[in-house]
């Protein structure tokens, strides 16, 4: 009988009483592991009442002892990093050492969001009238959510709820079914550091429970990362509700490489950003624009790598790249490389085949590689969100900045050269949130914000770092005067100072 998984609310794992269940696999084996609860309407509700109830003692906690309960969570995420990734390997197919690089950089915002009493200072200035001052704050919201995404099950929780709790606010998580078990680890860890029942809840759920959050009117804001078609679904629901929304989605992200540019450092930039975690990260490159004569030195040294790339179960220490999340995810992987296929891509190393001993059933592809891709071929356009590169060659720089300037998603891009005047150009040019200098995967440390542009973020706020300070506070702003004679009396007219 397969394990149940369920939620954690008011403090503790509590049963569901749903009838629904989804199904939980071992992505290396493809057997099913577990199947996880999903969430009836009531259950979220109580999720977001047990956060409700906590709101008025954590809020009115000082700003410096959240952040001691918060510096207790990071020492004992660290205590329990491997049992951590361990869960996210076994439910994500993601290789060990993969899922180990994604707590380290959760545990970052976490260390981040520890110095959150000098962010919530606020501004004042003396006498802006006579006898008159004025001062800001910045004070919680309330409740808020996370919808979070399965390609990073413990990562992109703590890119939200740490700087959420370290603000006053307590949070309500909704994970992807397909891996809930580190998130529930990381609520049950929150408790041991000290934070009070209800501060964090785990509701397990699908579209129904989303759909609760997103209306739910004690969810003053949601935070979501996904898809862009759920991003843009979850941005005009939720702020139809009246609520904070920021909802960051789906990506194609380019690596321009230079004619000057150090091949062997931009091949080994490109077997890392275009296939680890099996392409399946937001940040992931996929199309490798080479500009004039790079694009015959890059595929020499390309093409063996990808050939030669060691693929294997999660708990092998010599994968380099373990399977995809699912057999759907698979299939429509898979598919898309049919279609570059169809569509007159040139397959240099078709990885469809690939089948490992004794694990005949789990949802591998090797790594494939495309050249001769054009811009509005579907594999250049569109998200795949597997391990899948395809090579664009352009006549020059204007061309590639160009191509990726008239792509609909604005998440990550990277340009690979030597050159100064071409990286400072293109970092200021190009239309895109985030930009790598010879770095393949740009994604910001947590005292800076991630998010992209155009149809890759939908609100107004960054993620983490002092765009998640704003999106999770809301400012309030005092004028003040304290009388020391005789009241002069009622004025009329539009105040000013004097």
């Amino acid at each position: 009988m397969a394990t149940k998984i369920h939620h954690f609310i008011g403090g503790v794992r509590v049963e569901s009483n749903s009838t629904r269940f989804s199904p939980v696999f071992d992505p290396s084996t493809g057997e099913q592991a577990a199947e996880v609860a999903l969430a009836t309407i009531g259950e979220v509700d109580a999720a977001i009442e047990s956060s409700r109830q906590a709101l008025a003692t954590w809020s009115a906690t000082t700003p410096l002892n959240r952040a001691r309960v918060l510096f207790k969570y990071k020492e004992l995420l660290e205590n329990n990093r491997e049992a951590l990734a361990t869960l996210i390997s076994k439910e994500h197919g993601k290789v060990l050492s993969d899922a180990m690089g994604e707590v380290t950089r959760g545990i970052e915002v976490v260390e981040f969001a520890t110095g959150i009493p000098h962010l919530l200072k606020g501004e004042f200035s003396e006498n802006v009238g006579t006898n008159v001052d004025s001062h800001s704050m910045r004070q919680p919201l309330g409740v808020v959510a996370g919808i979070t995404p399965f390609n990073f099950p413990a990562m992109v929780p703590m890119w939200m709820f740490p700087v959420a709790l370290a603000c006053g606010n307590t949070f309500v998580l909704k994970p992807s079914e397909k891996d809930p078990s580190a998130p529930l680890l990381l609520a049950e860890l929150m408790m041991e550091a000290g934070a009070p029942a209800g501060v964090l809840n785990v509701v397990n759920g699908d579209k129904e429970a989303v759909d609760r959050i997103l209306s739910h009117p004690d969810i003053a804001a949601v935070s979501f990362v996904g898809s862009t078609p759920i991003a843009e679904y979850v941005y005009h629901t939720g702020t139809a509700h009246n609520k904070r929304v920021q909802a960051l989605g789906g990506a194609k992200n380019h690596m321009v490489i230079m004619p000057d540019a150090d091949m062997d450092l931009a091949t080994d930039a490109l077997m890392g950003a275009g296939y680890g975690s099996a392409g399946e990260r937001c940040m992931a490159i996929s199309v490798a624009v080479a500009v004039g004569d790079a694009g015959d030195a890059l595929l020499e040294r390309l093409e063996p790598r990808v050939r030669g790339m060691k693929i294997g179960p999660w708990n092998d220490p010599e994968a380099e790249m373990g399977p995809l999340v699912s057999k759907q995810h698979l299939d429509k992987v898979r598919s898309y490389v049919d279609l570059g296929v169809q569509e007159g891509a040139k397959l240099v190393v078709d990885g469809r085949d690939t089948s490992l001993q004794g694990y005949e059933n789990g949802y591998f592809l090797g790594g494939c590689l495309f050249d001769e891709v054009q811009p509005d071929m579907r594999i250049c356009k569109e998200e795949i969100f597997g391990p899948v590169l395809s090579v664009v060659r352009v006549p020059d720089y204007a061309k590639a900045v160009e191509m990726i300037d008239a792509h609909e998603y604005g998440n990550g891009t990277a340009i690979f050269t030597r050159d100064g005047d071409a990286a400072r150009n293109f970092a200021s040019r190009i239309q895109v949130g985030m930009v790598g200098i010879n770095v393949p995967i740009p994604v910001p440390m947590a005292f800076h914000s991630f998010g992209g542009w155009k149809r890759s973020l939908f609100g107004d706020h960054h993620m983490h770092g002092p765009e998640g300070v704003r999106f999770y506070t809301k400012m309030k702003t005092i004028t003040s005067r304290w009388p020391t004679g005789i009241r002069a009396g009622a004025e009329f007219v539009m105040p000013t100072m004097k």
